[in-house]
């Protein structure tokens, strides 16, 4: 009997190959590299984060599906495998002293890095509920281990169990939405399902698992009230890892959760959007108002982290083609000042001292004018000062909604926006108008950290004084998904 093989189209699924690859690279180098040597892990996945984003550039413009349509490599994936990238890359060199400092293990952490990579770019390219869920996994068992390695605190343990507990009933939620999906379209491929759609609309079963769908997408993006777990998790984990969930994991989310509502659902958009319009407006309230009562820098980003949620889900509910672009453009903005403020975190801990609290920021800006200089164009970037990315982003996202009708939705994240001014000016109020005795390493002894801070810095500022590049690229990305 002939047995014929599918044909595999490899360009599509090599920047997976790529990440699988040097994860496993990566774990077994470990096992026999010297403890001395250990640092080249980090510079090993870098490269293959590298070159995973140069794939990405140079397949630009490919739409092109694989086994039997479950995987598609168009524009929209691969902008999301950029963000994916930069998140990755970023974190890594974030790490390359960092663990040092942490004492943390380096070569389990940099595979699971890796993996968790691994994981978003699956999510951010199927094209199917089933293999959606698959890439969900690979990332977030991945993260699970993340949040809990620094073995020798009690917090991330916490943090980890926390995580792994309330992921698991949220991965529940999901696969019982999409079970209904399927019993309600008969298909879990995005295709077949936003044709039913079109042809027969929505149908009671059909909405009971859109609302568990949004009940486990909500969860990955930490939205209000599914954001329990965020604050603990996000202060117990590894800063690194904080960073890299606040980010990647986000985006992850978000892309999955762009091209399963926006695109596949889009027929039946009416049905959906006044649920996610109440979810927006309490994430972003909600994410604000904790905020304000923070006296842990890291814990104050964590709630921060739940407003810019709500921000995107507002994206979200405008929909159409400028709702999606707007979102994306966000992502990338989001990412840029996210990563740059955890940069500076990690500049201002010592080994033993995490110096976290407001009050370790007090003088930085005349004693460390670099630092502070950095950190006071994150925190105003993140209050949607102009002429900052954060601003123009915000812009982007409230004219989005101001344009599908939501013009009380907007209202209510101008309003939020402004509540956030205050504690993100606190920072920089104590950096300028207090004096401190916090010692800080000098951030020339850490190369790699300073590269991350500028590079964010610099993009940050530009991204939001030259908006229009990246805002056609991000609405040409989710054009593709037509």
């Amino acid at each position: 009997m002939d047995i014929t093989l599918p044909t595999i189209h490899w360009l599509s699924v090599l920047p997976t190959l790529l990440l699988a690859g040097t994860a496993m690279l990566a774990l077994f180098w470990d096992i026999w590299i010297k403890d001395e040597e250990r640092s080249l892990l980090g510079w090993l996945s870098f490269t293959g984060i590298v070159l995973t984003a140069l794939c990405s550039c140079l397949l630009w413009g490919r739409n092109e599906a694989v086994f039997s349509g479950m995987f598609i490599l168009d524009t929209y994936a691969l902008f999301f495998n950029l963000i994916f990238c930069m998140t990755a890359g970023l974190t890594v060199l974030m790490s390359l002293t960092y663990l040092e400092t942490a004492e943390i293990r380096h070569g389990e952490y940099y595979a699971l890095i890796l993996f968790a990579t691994l994981g978003m770019v699956i999510m951010a390219a199927a094209t199917d509920l089933i293999l959606i869920f698959l890439g969900l996994e690979i990332m977030s068992i991945a993260v699970y281990v993340l949040a809990g390695i620094w073995r020798q605190h009690l917090t991330s343990h916490e943090a980890a169990l926390k995580y792994f507990l309330l992921g698991a009933f949220a991965s529940g939620f999901l696969l019982y939405g999409i079970a209904l999906v399927y019993g309600a379209t008969g298909s879990v491929q995005l295709g077949a399902i936003a044709e039913h759609v079109s042809t027969n609309g929505s149908s009671p079963l059909l909405l009971i698992g859109i609302a568990l769908l949004i009940v486990g997408f909500g969860f990955k993006v930490a939205a209000v009230p599914f954001h329990i777990w965020a604050p603990d998790v996000y202060q117990g984990s590894p800063t690194t890892v904080t960073a890299f969930m606040a980010v990647g994991v986000k985006a992850a989310a978000f892309a999955a959760f762009a091209r399963v509502f926006l695109h596949t659902l889009g027929p039946v958009h009416a049905d959906w959007q006044g649920i996610l319009w109440v979810i927006a407006a309490l994430t972003m309230t909600v994410g604000n108002i904790t905020a304000l009562v923070q006296h842990n820098i890291k814990r104050m980003l964590a709630y921060s982290s739940i407003a810019h949620a709500g921000y995107l889900l507002v994206a979200m509910v405008a929909g159409k083609d400028f709702g999606g672009a707007a979102l994306m453009y966000y992502l990338v903005a989001y990412g840029l000042m996210n990563m740059g403020a955890f940069g500076v975190m990690i500049a201002v801990g010592r080994k033993g001292e995490p110096n976290e609290g407001f009050d370790d920021y007090a003088g930085l800006g005349f004693r460390h004018p670099a630092l502070g200089m950095a950190m006071t164009v994150f925190m105003l970037s993140l209050a949607g000062v102009p002429p900052l990315v954060g601003f123009t982003g915000k812009f982007y996202i409230f004219s989005a909604a101001v344009q599908a009708g939501c013009v009380w939705l907007a209202v209510i994240g101008v309003l939020n926006s402004v509540v956030s001014a205050y504690y993100y000016i606190r920072v920089v109020v104590n950096m300028y108008m207090r004096e401190g005795d916090t010692i800080i390493e000098l951030p020339s002894l850490r190369p790699a950290l300073v590269v991350v801070i500028l590079v964010t810095a610099i993009g940050t500022v530009l991204m939001g004084i030259f908006p229009s590049a990246s805002m056609s690229l991000a609405r040409e990305s989710f054009l593709s998904l037509g």
